[in-house]
């Protein structure tokens, strides 16, 4: 009798699998450590100056880890497509800035629902760390990656023609927006900060949305007649859905997962997220994250196009409702 003769991996695969063999769930970065030194020392007004700076420190990498980012940024950053002659193009930049999960998911998201209602297809960016289920294949949500994706941006579009959507989504302080990637990073990018980079690199048609708390400090900083800017709380209160396990925050859910699905102006877009927020607010007995809005008195000449190609029908919201975690609290 002849023998048979199987592929090696065949022959493997037949093999029993123990216990320990099996593949362990993943579990994303942990924020387990003290932030380094340089941060945990700082003054206040060291920390500001930080943020005004775009301080960014890195700690116990991989050896291989710059070389890994290095190329998915730059994958990232070449795939963007040229603008239009003629036509009002938007880029959309969509960024974490914190490992939490819930703001991956909500980033990743963002970007797909921002780069449909504005026609960016080939022309969006999305920055982020895991969405929970397995480490992320994307660039990080770092204040350097955030500055590089905006520079590629900038060489790319015609800023007298085109319009840059930031959306950014993250753990906030009274000095701006957090960058934590689990114990290996941290940084902030404050308004200043911001404010010198879009003009730097002469972004003024934007459209700037700011999903974390104390976000309203932003908006007196980057308003201007062809900016059109949203915060999810003002400068001294709190937003609320931040939990590590939710799908979205409760103004990424209320701003990016309902109201701008639909085919509705921006205006009224976020007049129904603020209705939206406000009343889970209150169902939770929460002290009201108040979000912030400035819409420049130029906007119509970049928003009423890209509003005019619109697409006419809604899409559907995905993922768990983020008032949703209410209940959890709550028990």
């Amino acid at each position: 009798m002849r023998s048979l003769s199987l592929p090696f991996a065949v022959l493997l695969a037949l093999l029993p699998v123990s216990a320990a063999q099996q593949q362990q769930p993943y579990t994303p970065p942990q924020h387990t450590a003290p932030p380094p030194p340089a941060v945990a020392r700082s003054t206040p007004l060291e920390i500001v100056q930080q943020a005004d700076g775009g301080t960014q420190i890195e700690r116990g990498r991989p050896a291989r880890h710059a070389l890994a980012e290095h190329r998915r940024l730059a994958r990232a950053l070449a795939a963007l497509a040229p603008q239009r002659k003629g036509v009002v193009d938007a880029y959309i930049l969509s960024v974490a800035l914190d490992s939490d999960p819930v703001f991956g998911r909500e980033a990743r998201e963002a970007g797909k629902v921002l780069a449909r209602r504005y026609d960016a297809a080939g022309r969006a960016i999305t920055l982020a760390g895991t969405d929970g289920a397995a480490p992320s294949p994307l660039p990080m949500g770092s204040p350097q990656n955030v500055e590089a994706a905006l520079a590629r941006i900038a060489e790319t579009m015609n800023p007298a023609e085109d319009v840059l959507v930031l959306y950014t989504t993250s753990h906030g302080a009274p000095f701006g927006i957090v960058y934590n990637d689990g114990n290996e990073g941290w940084g902030a990018i404050s308004p200043n900060r911001l404010a010198r980079l879009l003009d730097e690199f002469g972004i003024h048609r934007r459209l700037l949305i700011v999903s974390a708390c104390y976000s309203g400090v932003f908006v007196p900083v980057l308003s201007g007649p062809q900016t059109a800017i949203v915060s999810a709380a003002s400068s001294d209160r709190s937003s609320f859905g931040c939990i590590a396990e939710n799908d979205w925050t409760f103004f990424g859910d209320a701003l990016i997962n309902r109201a701008l699905r639909k085919p509705q102006p921006l205006g009224q877009a976020v007049t129904e997220a603020v209705a939206l927020i406000d009343g889970w607010e209150k169902r939770g007995n929460l002290k009201p994250s108040l979000p912030q809005q400035s819409m420049g008195v130029e906007i119509q000449a970049w928003l009423g196009p890209l509003e005019a190609r619109m697409p006419k029908a809604a899409t559907q919201p995905v993922g768990r409702p983020s008032v949703d975690s209410l209940e959890e609290v709550q028990r």
